[in-house]
């Protein structure tokens, strides 16, 4: 995971100018919520990627929510598609960025983060069985 560019300048709306902004990030994390028992439960899949995925800062518009019950240093990103040359806001996505700033170098640096999808029990269900088969095929391919 890294970011490159000044990720501060991203605002509450997204911005085509922000292209030079670029977080790459080595995992996502997808959750599903499923009954368990009386009341709904949150399930997660954290899928470690080979190759890291970039997102770039015109497809980013920082959270304004109330609700989100954010930590000192840390910033919430809503993510956008872009099809074609509009941009959507994908309701179901969202990333979380956790940074410290070092006073001596003048730099911020990230220290963790969090690109959450959420997805339908069946489209869960597809992707985990999905990602097992691949994963057997790969080590499959390690033993011969």
């Amino acid at each position: 995971m890294r970011i490159v560019g000044n990720i501060n300048q991203i605002k509450q709306k997204r911005d085509s100018e922000n292209r030079d902004v670029e977080v790459h990030l080595d995992k996502i994390e997808y959750i599903t919520h499923k009954k368990d028992g009386k009341y709904d439960q949150p399930f997660d899949y954290i899928d470690e990627l080979e190759t890291p995925l970039v997102i770039t800062g015109d497809c980013l518009a920082r959270s304004s929510s109330p609700t989100s019950h954010l930590e000192e240093g840390e910033s919430e990103f809503y993510v956008f598609r872009k099809t074609g040359d509009a941009y959507e806001k994908d309701e179901n996505s969202l990333l979380t960025l956790t940074m410290t700033y070092d006073f001596d170098a003048n730099v911020n640096i990230l220290t963790a983060s969090t690109y959450t999808v959420t997805l339908s029990n069946e489209a869960f269900q597809q992707l985990k069985s999905d990602r097992a088969k691949a994963r057997r095929k790969k080590n499959s391919r390690k033993n011969r």
